[in-house]
Parts: C-alpha cells; structure tokens; sequence
C-alpha cells in the first residue's frame, strides 16, 4: 500500500547540440548521459549540468553533413574505455573515452537496423537491413549470423504425446463449436507501427527476445535466443502485436502492448512463446499507441511510453506512465504528461542501471529530465486509520479502523477526471481531517470528512457497504477544486513536488529551479473559490536538492533534507516564514551521515529530532546512528515502531530514554520477556498504526495484509486504561488479545485494592470476574512477564504479610458481598477456593446454606454445588466435607460424585455411632489430618493414651503431643521417654540426653551424653547419680578417650587432669595437641620440670621441623599448579583465537587438550559436564563424589584442568592460613626456650610463603575475570 512519489527532478536544457536525440545510453561509472543525433554523440554530465564530450561522426563521413544520418544505437563499453555506436548506414565504431579517436570496428553493407549489447557486455547483437541476426564477442569476433525469419518454432518445442484430438477436448463455456472454429486470418502490424525489430535481453544474458515484423503475413512475432543464436522459441500468433517490447530483468516474462478490438492492453509472454497475463491501458481504443516499454533494474517498476494517435488536424502528445504490481493487480503510479509542444515531445527514455528508481527522459529540444522515485505509504494520523494508495485516477483509500481490506480492494475510492500524482493528509489534528489530491492535469482536489448526508458522485464504496447496507465509517467529500498556476506548472511534468497539508488551508510544496541546483519552497493558501487558481508564493530557496519534506503537528515545525544529507528547519507559522539550518541541543548543525528516504520528526529527552531512514536500512537519529537493519519504520505517539532484516518488529517507547540507551537497545538481543519486540513474517513493512487502538498493519511483500496488536502498543494502551480506572474496557482487551489477567492487579496493588468495589461494578459478569479469579497466581508480572523499566508499581500494605492470591480473593469476596451476595454467588465460592489454602470447607459451608434457604437466592444449591465441582476434583470435595463433620454436606457431596453408596453410606452410620471426640478422631486420621486426630484423641481420655502414643510413634508427632499434656503428668513422661528412644534411634545423642534429662532418666541421659561425648552433661548426670570417686575417674578416662578420637586433647585434659587426677596423662595430651601454654602451666602447677627436658623441648623441636617441611611442600604444590595454570590458560586462548592447528598430536603439549577443551572456555564447559552428570543425581553419594573427583581432575589435559587448578590453589591458601594461630602459639614458646634460630626460620619461611601468596592472587584471579572458584584475596588481607 505505497505510492511512488517524486523525490528529486533534474532539468536541463541542453540545445547547444545540433539535431534531434535518436538514442542514449548511461555510463555506469562517471554517472554522464551519452546522447546520440544525426550529427554524432556528446556526452552530459548532471550534476555539473555541461556537455563534456561533443563527438562528431560527419567530420570523417561516418554521417551525412546535413545530419539526416541515423544512429540506430549507443553503449558505454567500459573495458575498452570507449563508446560504441552504431549507424543506419551499417558502421559500427569505437569511440575512445580519454582520446575521442574513432575507430570503425565493423560494416555492414546492408545497413543496420538495431544494436544491443548483452547486460554482461560480452556479446553484442546485429539486426542487418537483410533482417538477419548477427552475433560478435565484445572484440567484434563474429559468432554467428541468422535469419530473423525461421520456420520452425525452435529447440523448445512441444511435444504432443498424441492423448487425444482437438475435437474431443474440453473447451470451456465456448461449447462444442469451438472444436469446429477455424483459425482467422492473423491481421498485419497496425499503422502506426514502425516495422523495425527490438531486442531485449534477459538480464542474466544468456537469452534475448527479438520482435520483428513477418515478410509472409506482416504482423509482428517475437523470437527467443540463445547466446548461441540458437532459436529456443517462436510465440504463438497474436492479434494485435504491437511494437514495444522489454524483457523483466528478474527473467520471468517478456512485455510487449497488444491492441485489441475495443482496448489496448500490456501483455505478458513466456520464454516459451505463451501469453501469461495482462492489464488493460486506461484510454479509448485509437486514442493512444504504444511507443515502448522499459522495466527499472530490479524488474518492480514498468515504464511505458505512450503518444498520441497522429491525427489531420490535431497537434499529438506524449506521456509516460509508470505502473507496478501488487497481489496480482496492477496499478498506474504516475502519470507524467509533457504537453503538446513538439519540442517537448519524448525521444529517448531509459532507466539507470544502478540506481533502480532513477529514469532518465530526453526531450525533442534537447531537454534533459532526471526522476527520482521513492516509495511512501500515505496515512493519516488521526481519524479512521486511512490510508490511500494511487490507481490511475482513482484514489484507493482503506479505513483500517472499521475494517481491514486486502488490496487492491479497498473501503472505497475516490474517482478523478485524469491521473493521480500525487496525496497528502491533513496533518493538524485539531481540524477536521481531510484528503488533498494533485492529478496530472495540475488540479489539487480538497476533500474533506463533515456531517453532511448528501453522497458524493466521485466517492464510491468498494469492498464495504452498498447494495442497501449501512455503514457505519464516515466519507469525505469534495468541497473544491484549486488550480495551480500554469505559468508554475507548465514548466515540466510534476513541478511540485512534496506535497504536505500542514493547516487548515495551508500547503507546503517543493519545486526546482530549472537549469539550477536551488530548490524552491512554496506556501500556499487554498482560501479561493471552487475553480480558482491557488495563491502560491515563494517563501525560500535552499542551495541544493529538496529531497524529502517532513512535519509535525506538535510544534508546527518542518524539517526538509538536501541530497547532501543537511537538514533545514522550515518556520511556516512566522510572519515572514524562515529557512533555516537544524541545530541540535549542542548548539550543532544536524546533517545525516547519508540521505534518507523517509523522515519524520518526534521529541527524545525534550529536545526535538529527526528520525531518517536510508534506502541501505540505515536508521539515522539526527546526526547519529542508531541501527543498520531497520527496513521501515513509523510513529505513533510516544512510540517508535520498527520492522528489521531479521524478521522483528520492535516499538521502542521514546519516553523516559536517552538517544544512548536507544541505540543500546535497537542493537541488544531481546530476553524472552521483552514486549518490546516480535516476530513477523520475512519482508513485512508496516503501513500504519490505527489511531485509538492497538492494530498495527504490516504488508507482506507480495502485496496482502497482516494485522497484529503489538504487545508494547496493547500493554501501554492497558496501562492508560488502568491509570484512569477504566477497568472494563482493560479486561475485555486482555481477554480479547490473551494478556495476563494479573496485570489488573501487579500494575497498580494499591490503585486496584482501592477502588474493588468499581472493578465489580465495571466488569459487572460473573464469568469474566470468576475468569479473573482463576488466572492470578503468585507472580508480579510486571517483572517477569511484562516487566518494563518505565513502569513503577505500587506494593500494597498487605503484601509483605499476605500472598498476593489471599489479598485478592478477600477484597473482591468483601466487595462482591457489600455489591450483590446473591448475584455474585458463584464468584464469592471461587474466591474460597482460589486462596492458597483452599477454604473449602466454608465453601461447602455456603453451598449447604443455599439448600437450607433456596427460596432466597438466585443460585440453587445444586448449581453452586456443581460449579464447584467444576473448579475441585470431586474426591477432594468428598474429603473436604467429611472434615466438615456435617454429615449432611457429606451426603449431598456424596451423591453428586461417582461413588457407591454402598461404599459410603455403611462408612458414615458407623461414625455416627461413635462418641463425637473419637468420632472426629476417626475422620481426621482417614483424611490424614493426624495432627487433627491427636487433638481430638487426646480430648477422649486416658482410656485411649495406648492408642494415642501409637499414632505419635507412627507419625513422629512428640513435640505436637507434649504440647496436649501438662509437664509432669505420667502422659507428660510417657511421651518424652518415647521422644527420646526416637532421637536414640536417629543418632541424634545429645538431644535425646536433654530429654531423657526431663522426664527423670537419668541413667539414659547418661549414655546419650556420653555416646554424644558432651563431657559436661556426662559429669553433671555422674553427679546426679552419686557415683563414687573411683566411679567417677572410670568414667573421665571413657570419655577422654572418645574425645581423644576426636583430637579434642584439650578437653580430654581437662577430665584426666580434674576427674581422674592424673595430670601426668594431661600433660602429655597436651603436648600432642600444641597447646604448650596450657602444658607449661601443668608443668609448674604440678611442679614436674624435668618434663621440660624429657618432653616439651623434644615435641617444640619436632614441631618447628614439621612446620618448615609442610611449608617447603606447600611452596613446591603451589608453584607447580601456578605455573600449570599459566601454560593451561595460554594454550586455550590460543585455541579460543584459532592460533593452533587442529592435529597436534607432534608437538610438546600434544597431551595438554582433549577434543573438548580445545574449543571450550572453563564456564562453557562446566555448563556441559553438569548438563551431562545430571543424571548422576539419582546414585549414591559415593558415586556422586567419585564423578566429582573426575570432572575437576589434575590429570594434563582433562576437559577442565584448570579449574581443578584452581581449586587446589584456593585450598593450598586456606590450609596455610588455617595454621596462623599454631605458628603464632609455637613461635611464643621458641622464643621462651631461647630457640632463636629456629623461631626466626619458622617465621620467615612462613612470611616467604604468604608473600608468595599475595603476589600471586592477581595472576590466578584476574580482576574482571568471572571464575567458578573464588579468589581468596580476602584471607591474605585481613
């Protein structure tokens, strides 16, 4: 749905050459226009608007002096710098670029009639005066020479299989006579026809079509061949044919014009000689002809070129109409009408071989035109949505806000006298909107959107309404025509240019100053009467092409782009309007990198900016680039919305953001949550985004319509809604488009709790809120789901104590039952049964009051009971109101479930026999509710304590039973002796010992502190017993060995020293645990000094020798892994750059990498093998050490070496830190002892090794390096 618009108009006059243009050519390279006449060639340059080669070809007789001479073509031939041309005499000749020397490569004595060059240039093609074909190399080496005329159809051929005759085949609605119908006559080219051949080339070049007149029947056939000038195809006889012919470069179909009994139509025709579709010209039969037919380089656009019938009497006219295809329909884009002066009067037309939009026109008089097209979608920014694309003289406009119509049908069209060119919408939304439409015959159209009921003849409904149906869109109608000026308009097909309604009655418009590279800005005013000319006045000029024009309707502004890529800031609304350069917030001027296609202003950070897009998918903010992928782009509101070559559309919100953080964000890839991107089909551009809703339209590229709610334009639409408290129309939006219903509330807690009572009020439906209900879970979406940096989101005062599930389902029970209990009935149970923990019981308690009172409510109870049964498994129903004790709920439970009621009924009379305590005891334990059934067993008496203690025993329920029963009753004892064998039995000795100690069992308590080596309690229960001193040190000497085992020496000192009095022991302990202060003071409390010479001194010195031989070990294991780690982590760098071969089995470190860590770093490994090992969860945890061990081993060149590296590292400075206290303790008796030497080994060996240490920590943790093993920094710094 895009219109062709005129971005840039080039116009000069060239009359100093003699003649008339015959043909021309472009030079790909230089840009220049080679341009042929009876006199010879020159060569034009555009942009310096001078003729840069003038080259005759009469000076040496190539063409007659009196230029009648005929050049029948011209080419640029960049590999021999030089310029072929080719004369009607049968001279072809070289021209050189740099020299200007002529060389004749060729003659044909019967003359030439065309040349063609293939698009490779490595062939060129001959059609003779004799009609035949003759093919040359590029060096003019004669290939082969062919009749155009063959008779035989070519290598192509069908072939029949012979499945039946004409007569007996199907012939459609024609009937049986078709069979019989003779084949007419093939009548003779028409009269206008030239009877000269055309080429066309595909544009791979390896085949040409040839369309020539017959000798034998004289109407026209085409011809397909080879690079061999071998015949592939004849086409079939075709009434009509005219002249024009041209190849589509993409190679699917040729193009030729037929006139037909009572139209002209543009056919096209297979390689294989088959028509294959068509379109009709929009003129009476015999009005016009067909001159020729041009497709742009990437086969999107077709040019045709039309002239007047000659008539006695009647000066002829030629135009130029470009069409181009969308689902199967063809559309007439422009129409450009050059009048009826002679001079002006087409003589040559092409298209660039670069730039695909880019024609090229050469006038009778040797005027030059030089049009560049842009596409452009035309769309209003308010009202319905419309979008109006140009067909000929009709104006397809689509309101996409009542309905979504593919193209090429539409809501309706507009009906004009003559060709579109060109639409603007009315862009201040503050008036009433309205269409403005400039035809080919310089007519501006002004329609306008009213009340009014009278319909308009030129406004006609399409593929909505008619045929007696109303509708339910408003239509425009006309409210005048405005000339422009013709002394303005005269000048050149489309002298305006840019059209864009900026007020009321306020046009802005580009033109170009003919001869000139200045470019005209006009205003003007259509405050004239119907059929009056339009007041234009010029307002400013800028030094260079206007190539896009853009305005906003905020602050009235416009922006208008140079070719050059400068930006201009267009003050219309000043008194004397002013043009003048953009300037940026930094005070600099704003020019895009490249030139942009397409533009349109908004506000980023307060300041106003341009948005550009380049026709490379360049996205250009100010000065500054943001993307480099973005194939179209457009605004709405606060956001922007963008289509990208990887097949995404994003809506990037413009508030609250920087022009850094955008461009971050455009060039980031996306989290799963983020709603700020999605995914569309390949090739999709968007068309528009409807005013007040969330539809954004996308087109695919073969022409049809998409239409998605994009999830940024839906979430900020709800988010408006919900800040206005307009909950309705934000619940049937996410109920319509499926967006969580949790929004509701995450978006604003507090605002929600607030106003309940109007959520109820609006939503009104006990469907929607019981849907409401069943959808909010545990989660604020608007962090995980639709979380968005912009959205601040209240918390409630309830939620730090509450889940969020409970708060609601409360505050809108409380609401529904202040509203209407009755109506909201069903709502109210869902409420119960949606909370955390279900409230079931109250539930059912509900429903049974329903039965007790039916006549009162609007919801039997057999509704609410099924509806619940709806929302809860009926099992879980059934238990739910057996823990009721209502046997009555139970039974009407009961009967709407499954279950026999010889199964249940038998169940329910035994309980009710049985005394109401053990009763409730009996249904607890069945439900499985045991700490229920405790309670209520205990309420039964002492008579069921034996039962009692069982179901604690079985369901380990001791600390719930001790609370039922006072401290010291025998029940009290009863429970702890068991809740203690229980702790016995878990190995769990010292609790038991605590508890064994509460209920008076001693001698257990005992035996637990013992086994449990609390030496403390053990003497504290010996005490309580009375044991006997002898008994006593028995005892402390059990216990000391236990602690021994422990290497508690320290302790187990204490008990010999103290209980067993044997303090000799106790020194000795202490000794083989370092603790020589404490060893010291026994020694001269007891006064045994000669253990200072028999043991201290002897245990000092073999202390200090086993600390220097662990810190020497220590030293050696350290630098051994440092350095394995240093040549572990280059050689995977190495491999990370692709440094190393992959075979290096020769070489040293061949060993160093197995197949995986030569490509994998350490965390992308380890993410592998714990994938990998997951399943080793489930073994014992024996083997989940043993696959440990094996994933970080120190083997050379297992898969994660270096993490195992650095796990030994850590843990050599851990253990060495750990002997900081003993080193200390040691050093202070080896000095006591006059043992320098040895203290100052010991502690310079241990400095030595934490220097070493700390010097190393940053080598084997870098700074900014993520590890799996943390650094210990922290140990060697505190």
């Amino acid at each position: 749905m895009r219109n062709l618009k005129l971005k840039r108009c080039l116009r000069f006059n060239t009359s100093g050459s003699l003649g008339s243009p015959q043909c021309s050519a472009i030079r790909s390279e230089t840009g220049t226009v080679l341009i042929g006449s009876g006199y010879g060639f020159v060569e034009f340059d555009p942009n310096s608007q001078e003729i840069i080669k003038d080259i005759s070809l009469t000076a040496a007789n190539f063409l007659p002096e009196d230029g009648n001479g005929h050049l029948v073509g011209i080419q640029d031939v960049p590999d021999q710098e030089s310029v072929c041309v080719a004369t009607s005499t049968g001279d072809v000749l070289l021209s050189n670029i740099n020299t200007g020397q002529l060389e004749c490569v060729g003659s044909v004595d019967s003359g030439i009639l065309a040349m063609s060059w293939s698009p490779d240039q490595e062939l060129v093609l001959l059609v003779t005066g004799q009609q035949t074909l003759i093919l040359m190399t590029k060096d003019f080496e004669p290939i082969a020479e062919k009749s155009i005329y063959q008779d035989d159809f070519g290598e192509e051929k069908f072939i029949t299989l012979g499945w039946g005759k004409k007569e007996t085949q199907f012939h459609g609605s024609e009937g049986k006579k078709a069979a019989q119908q003779k084949i007419m006559a093939v009548q003779p080219a028409l009269p206008w026809d030239d009877h000269k051949p055309r080429i066309t080339w595909r544009g791979d070049g390896q085949l040409f079509a040839v369309s020539s007149v017959c000798k034998e029947t004289g109407n026209r056939k085409i011809r397909v061949w080879n690079r061999e000038l071998a015949l592939q195809s004849t086409s079939e006889s075709i009434e009509g044919l005219e002249q024009a012919l041209s190849w589509k470069p993409s190679g699917a179909l040729i193009a030729s014009s037929q006139s037909k009994p009572n139209k002209n139509s543009i056919i096209f025709i297979e390689k294989n000689g088959l028509v294959h579709g068509e379109f009709t010209l929009p003129f009476i039969k015999g009005q016009k002809k067909v001159k020729e037919l041009l497709w742009n380089s990437d086969s999107t656009v077709l040019a045709i070129w039309l002239e007047d019938v000659e008539k006695e009497g009647s000066s002829s006219s030629c135009c130029v109409q470009l069409w181009t295809v969308g689902n199967y329909h063809w559309y007439l884009k422009q129409n450009l009408h050059f009048g009826n002066n002679k001079m002006n009067n087409v003589e040559c037309l092409m298209w660039d071989p670069e730039n695909a939009y880019r024609l090229h026109i050469i006038c009778t008089g040797w005027h030059y035109f030089c049009f560049d097209w842009f596409w452009s979608t035309d769309c209003s920014d308010g009202g319905q949505g419309d979008v109006a694309v140009i067909d000929g003289d009709k104006v397809l406009v689509t309101s996409f806000q009542h309905a979504v119509v593919p193209p090429p049908m539409s809501t309706y069209f507009i009906q004009l006298s003559c060709a579109v060119n060109e639409v603007a919408f009315q862009l201040d939304p503050k008036e009433s909107s309205g269409l403005a439409i400039l035809d080919s015959a310089n007519t501006l159209s002004i329609y306008r959107y009213g009340n009014s009921t009278v319909n308009d003849p030129t406004v006609k409904l399409e593929a909505v309404g008619g045929n007696g149906f109303k509708t339910s869109y408003k239509t425009p109608k006309l409210e005048k025509k405005l000339r422009l000026p013709s002394n303005l308009c005269d000048v050149q097909p489309l002298n305006f240019r840019l059209l864009t309604w900026v007020q009321d009655d306020t046009f802005i418009a580009i033109s170009q100053e003919p001869n000139s590279s200045i470019s005209i800005v006009h205003q003007m005013t259509a405050d004239q009467m119907d059929g009056q000319d339009i007041n234009v006045r010029d307002v400013g000029t800028i030094t260079g092409h206007v190539i896009s024009l853009c305005y906003s309707s905020n602050t009235k502004h416009c922006a208008i782009q140079t070719s050059n890529g400068q930006l201009w800031k267009y003050l219309w609304e000043n008194p004397t309007p002013v043009v003048e350069p953009w300037i940026d917030g930094m005070g600099h001027k704003v020019k895009f990198p490249q030139p942009c296609l397409q533009t349109a202003l908004t506000s980023i950070e307060g300041e106003e900016v341009v948005i550009g897009l380049t026709e490379r998918s360049r996205l250009f903010i100010n000065s500054s680039e943001v993307a480099s992928n973005i194939t179209s782009f457009h605004l709405y509101k606060e956001f922007l919305l963008l289509t990208t070559h990887s097949h995404t559309c994003r809506c990037v919100s413009l508030q609250d953001t920087s022009l850094k953080a955008l461009e971050a964000q455009l060039n980031s890839t996306s989290n799963p949550n983020d709603e700020t991107i999605r995914k569309v089909e390949r090739g999709s551009r968007i068309v528009t985004v409807v005013p007040f809703d969330t539809k954004l339209i996308l087109q695919m590229p073969r022409g049809n319509l998409e239409t998605v709610h994009h999830r940024a334009l839906v979430l900020a639409q709800i988010r408006k809604w919900l800040d206005s408290l307009l909950f309705k129309e934000a619940f049937e939006c996410m109920r319509k488009l499926r967006i969580n219903l949790n929004l509701l509330y995450d978006h604003n807690p507090k605002a929600f709790l607030d106003n309940v009572d109007l959520f109820i009020t609006q939503i009104g439906s006990v469907n929607y809120i019981n849907l409401f209900l069943t959808e909010i879970k545990d989660e604020d979406v608007t962090k995980t789901m639709y979380a968005t940096a912009s959205l601040i989101t209240m918390q409630s005062s309830q939620g730090a104590k509450a889940k969020k599930v409970d708060i609601i389902c409360d505050a809108v029970r409380t609401a529904m039952e202040k509203l209407d209990p009755q109506k909201f009935c069903l709502s109210i149970l869902t409420s119960y049964v949606r909370k955390t923990k279900p409230e079931l019981e109250i539930a059912l308690q509900k429903v049974h009051e329903l039965r007790e009172s039916p006549s009162t409510t609007v919801v039997s109870a057999d509704e609410a009971l099924k509806y619940l049964l709806f929302l809860v498994d009926v099992n879980e129903l059934y238990d739910y109101s057996l823990g009721t004790y209502d046997f009555d709920l139970v039974v009407m439970v009961a009967e709407k479930s499954q279950k026999d009621p010889k199964e249940y009924l038998p169940f329910l009379n035994k309980l009710k026999k049985m005394e109401i305590n053990y009763q409730r005891y009996t249904i607890d334990k069945h439900l499985k509710r045991y700490r229920k059934a405790l309670r209520n067993l205990s309420k039964c008496g002492s008579g069921y304590f034996a039962e009692f203690l069982n179901l604690v025993k079985d369901q380990n329920l001791y600390t719930e039973a001790l609370e039922l029963y006072q401290h010291g009753t025998v029940e009290y004892k009863a429970i702890n002796a068991a809740y203690g064998d229980h702790l016995v039995s878990k190995q769990q000795y010292e609790l038991a010992g605590l508890i064994y100690a509460r209920c008076d069992s001693t001698e257990k308590a005992l035996d637990a502190f013992v086994a449990s080596s609390n030496w403390h309690q053990v003497m504290c229960m010996a005490s309580q017993l009375e044991y006997s001193g002898e008994k006593i040190a028995a005892l402390a000497r059990t216990v000391a060995g236990k602690l021994l085992e422990q290497r508690k020496q320290a302790d187990a000192a204490v008990l010999l020293e103290q209980y067993a009095e044997d303090y000799e022991e106790a020194i000795l302990l202490l000794l083989d645990g370092a603790h020589w202060e404490e060893a010291l003071r026994l020694i001269y409390k007891y006064k045994r000094l000669d253990i200072l010479e028999t043991n201290l001194k002897p245990a000092l010195l073999d202390a200090q020798r086993n600390h220097m031989i662990l810190f020497e070990n220590q030293k050696t294991t350290f630098t051994r892994h440092k350095e394995r780690l240093s040549v572990v982590r280059e050689m995977k760098e190495k491999a990370r750059q692709g440094l190393l071969d992959e075979d290096m089995t020769g070489c040293a470190e061949a060993d160093l990498f197995s197949e995986t860590s030569s490509i994998m770093t350490a965390s992308n490994a380890s993410g592998k093998y714990s994938q990998s090992n997951s399943r080793i969860s489930s073994r014992s945890s024996k083997n989940r050490r043993k696959a440990e061990r094996k994933k970080h081993s120190l083997k050379e060149g297992s898969p994660l070496e270096d993490l195992a590296l650095l796990e030994a590292l850590a843990e050599n400075i851990k253990m060495v830190d750990k002997l900081r206290g003993d080193v200390h303790s040691l050093l202070k008796v080896l000095i006591l002892f006059e043992y320098d030497t040895m203290a100052k080994e010991l502690q310079q060996a241990y400095d030595d090794l934490l220097q070493l240490f700390e010097t190393s920590i940053l080598d084997i943790w870098p700074p900014g390096v993520q590890q799996n093993t943390a650094a210990p920094a922290a140990i060697l710094l505190r």
